[in-house]
């Protein structure tokens, strides 16, 4: 949707009463103001920032949730797995004793 918006003094932007209405935008809010890479102007509410960062994260995270591991995490993993081997071989050990 396009629609005309207008500056007035102080470099104010009055935008269309139908457009704050739909984007539930009041008196003193602030707004996020950024240029694609074409130089057009955006405006965004800070609850379409935080949605979209938010979807980013989720993206980060992958499809499952669980996201991508990190090498400490799979060292931890890794440490675990040892020391139950660890633990089995013990018992096993200590049974034979017996």
């Amino acid at each position: 949707m396009t629609q005309q918006a207008k500056v007035i003094d102080g470099g104010k932007v009055v935008i269309p009463a139908n457009i704050r209405r739909e984007l539930d935008i009041k008196r003193g809010d602030s707004l996020v103001v950024e240029r694609d890479a074409a130089g057009a102007i955006i405006l965004k509410t800070y609850a379409q920032v935080a949605r979209e960062a938010q979807q980013r994260f989720r993206d980060m995270r992958g499809a499952d949730g669980a996201g991508s591991s990190s090498v400490v995490d799979e060292l931890i993993a890794d440490r675990r797995d040892e020391a139950r081997r660890e633990a089995a071989r013990d018992e096993a050990w200590q049974a034979r004793q017996r």
